[in-house]
């Protein structure tokens, strides 16, 4: 368990619009923006806000699979191609899996608490629509072990959570399932709808569950126990945000209450080797959001709003049981009744979670973080909540792989 030393905050976080199919901007068969100018345009965005590259000590970049996506390694050398301002300051990266995002948040961290850092620049990235979904499919499959990838399914990661579906089916019920499976993907489109850089944004069907039961899962053209309605986005795009102490805030003339304070933080990590211990219960998420829940002092009933790893819907199930929000097996009609929606007990996922606002792999970490920077401090737009004085604390959870490379932190609106 984690005790911070000393005050951390998160400011002047900025997103891209999460590219992919969905959006009016995307066609498959023209020219895309590459890598690097999601990694310029983020990190300039957030550098204007914090008067500009000269404020910063440090660059940390996360990102997944760029040598396979994009034939490019070497990541932290585009940290200075963002502004001339940052060369020759230090620069690292972080990859995780999916998770790669919130480690780089949490090295920066880590560089605040350490002193060897008061304005850490952290930009989370991927671009991954430079392939065909079932090659993509392969390269994310990545991060999982490759001894089982070789007699996985073809789409490797939606058949590792089709089992966990499955699993879920036969102990607690098809229908049953599916109903909070229904809502859980029309929360993601109605809040996406919200958010103007959201992959799904642009979603225009009526009665959302109505469609979601519609689509059956068919195993005959994809996996055995989800449709591709279950499923996070394949996308393009970058968050950056700046990790910084007090004497950060004061270098960029930024006040407090613009600022998220960081109260706690936990990062768990599970064997990739070994099969998950119950296809029914995300063990290594239940972990390490009470590790930090705990090193922060605070309860579930203490959280206004928690941005969730919702790779595939039957993950956002399984979270709300480990955070302790629902009984194993009720998760499903906990969402299905509509705590989960923004006007329910817990609003999760504000613009649209990885299912409606996109899943860059290595930048989700950071968009999470954005969100509820945006969020504790009131400026989330039309996808602003109501943040209440008994509520105040937001909690991100970010997972690499399936189950293994976990990450959760705490947040307050800095004061």
């Amino acid at each position: 368990m984690v005790k911070l030393r000393k005050k951390v905050y998160m400011t002047a976080g900025y997103n891209t619009i999460s590219l992919g199919t969905g959006r009016s901007e995307f066609n498959p068969k023209k020219a895309r923006p590459g890598i690097e100018h999601y990694i310029k345009e983020a990190g300039q965005a957030t550098l204007e806000k914090i008067g500009g590259a000269k404020n910063v000590d440090e660059g940390i970049i996360g990102n997944f699979m760029a040598p396979r996506f994009n034939k490019q390694g070497n990541m932290p050398g585009f940290i200075p191609f963002v502004d001339e301002g940052l060369e020759w300051k230090p620069c690292s990266s972080q990859e995780g899996a999916c998770g790669s995002g919130a480690l780089a948040l949490i090295g920066g961290v880590k560089s605040v608490l350490a002193d060897t850092a008061d304005v850490v620049l952290t930009i989370g990235v991927e671009v991954q629509n430079t392939v065909k979904a079932i090659y993509g499919a392969d390269i994310l499959a990545g991060a999982g072990w490759f001894q089982k990838r070789k007699n996985g399914h073809a789409y490797f990661f939606p058949g590792q959570f089709s089992d966990r579906a499955g699993a879920y089916y036969e102990k607690y019920g098809f229908e049953r399932t599916r109903k909070g499976f229904a809502r859980w993907f029309r929360n993601a489109i109605e809040n996406a709808r919200l958010c103007p850089t959201a992959q799904e944004h642009e979603n225009k069907i009526e009665d959302l569950e109505a469609f979601y039961m519609s689509r059956k899962p068919d195993g005959r053209s994809f996996v055995d126990n989800l449709s591709v309605l279950d499923c996070s986005k394949v996308s393009d795009g970058a968050s950056a945000i700046t990790i910084m102490s007090e004497e950060g805030l004061k270098r960029c003339g930024i006040p407090k209450a613009d600022a998220v304070e960081i109260i706690s933080f936990a990062q768990v990590e599970r064997n990739i080797a070994n099969d998950p211990p119950d296809l029914t219960e995300l063990t290594a998420i239940k972990k390490a959001a009470h590790l930090a829940l705990e090193s922060a002092g605070i309860t579930i009933d203490q959280l206004g709003t928690i941005e969730t790893h919702d790779c595939f819907s039957i993950a956002g199930i399984l979270a709300v049981e480990a955070f302790g929000y629902a009984k194993p097996g009720e998760g499903a009609d906990f969402i299905a009744a509509g705590h989960t929606a923004r006007d329910g007990k817990i609003p999760m996922n504000t613009t649209g979670g990885l299912i409606g606002w996109g899943h860059p792999t290595g930048g989700t970490g950071v968009h999470q973080a954005v969100t509820i920077w945006e969020q504790l401090t009131g400026n989330a737009g039309d996808a602003q909540l109501e943040i209440k004085p008994d509520r105040p604390y937001g909690m991100t959870v970010n997972m690499g792989g399936d189950d293994v490379t976990v990450v959760a932190i705490i947040y307050k609106r800095g004061e």
